[in-house]
């Protein structure tokens, strides 16, 4: 990790993404001048299951998977964090070591904020400790989504999930292909199946014409079938 000169957080647009956007400018100074940047390259750590935190991070640029290890070894993840997401906040508030990992997807831009000023802002400021509770109510929603899904849709309706999901929220380049590129075990490993019935599925939209690839690139040739299989329509 190496640090990078950035704007301070009273002039961040990203914070406007998360609950730090209920901060008054005290606070924003005092977090600002304590808090520490960081550039995480792709495939490196953030935190690690079972790690204790001293603080929250928060995305500038660049995306993060959330993975759970499980008894077998089988790595599962849970969600991809982008920009403006506060990563740890539940760890912290709690005081419990973390559940998930983080790993960079891509080359990240971070920026680190103590718990101190975390939890002095949550103790003084009710908008924050508001948004901090309606932020966790969302992942916990998010949460409940991902267990329905595993249990009630097929492997082929998560994979469109994937796709759409990946497509809505880091867009395409100039050639159409989805900008964010997983390899097929990551997509597996959100969808929750074997790699190689990930790639199956994959090669099937492909045929169908829902889809096409090229190496790890994939392109979403009929948005409105690909939405009418994720919703098993």
């Amino acid at each position: 990790m190496e640090n990078y000169k950035e704007d301070r957080c009273e002039n961040c647009l990203v914070r406007q993404l998360n609950a730090l956007k209920s901060l008054n400018k005290d606070q924003l100074k005092r977090i600002s001048d304590s808090k520490i940047s960081k550039s995480i390259k792709k495939g490196d750590s953030i935190f690690e299951e079972g790690e204790k935190l001293n603080g929250v991070f928060c995305i500038r640029n660049g995306a993060s998977k959330l993975s759970k290890m499980s008894d077998n070894g089988k790595d599962t993840i849970l969600k991809i964090a982008t920009r403006g997401e506060v990563l740890g906040q539940r760890s912290v508030i709690t005081e419990e070591k973390t559940n998930l990992s983080a790993i960079a997807i891509n080359d990240m831009q971070l920026c680190f904020i103590p718990k101190v000023h975390l939890m002095d802002s949550i103790n003084t400021n009710p908008r924050f400790a508001k948004a901090i509770l309606i932020q966790m109510a969302k992942d916990l929603k998010y949460a409940d989504d991902v267990i329905v899904n595993i249990a009630q849709k097929t492997v082929k309706q998560r994979v469109a999930e994937v796709v759409l999901y990946l497509d809505e929220n880091f867009g395409v380049d100039d050639q159409g292909y989805i900008a964010m590129t997983l390899t097929r075990e990551d997509i597996a490993n959100i969808v929750g199946t074997a790699k190689e019935t990930c790639i199956r599925t994959l090669t099937s939209l492909k045929k169908g014409g829902l889809i096409s690839t090229v190496g790890k690139r994939i392109k979403i040739e009929d948005h409105k079938a690909l939405i009418r299989l994720s919703e098993n329509m």
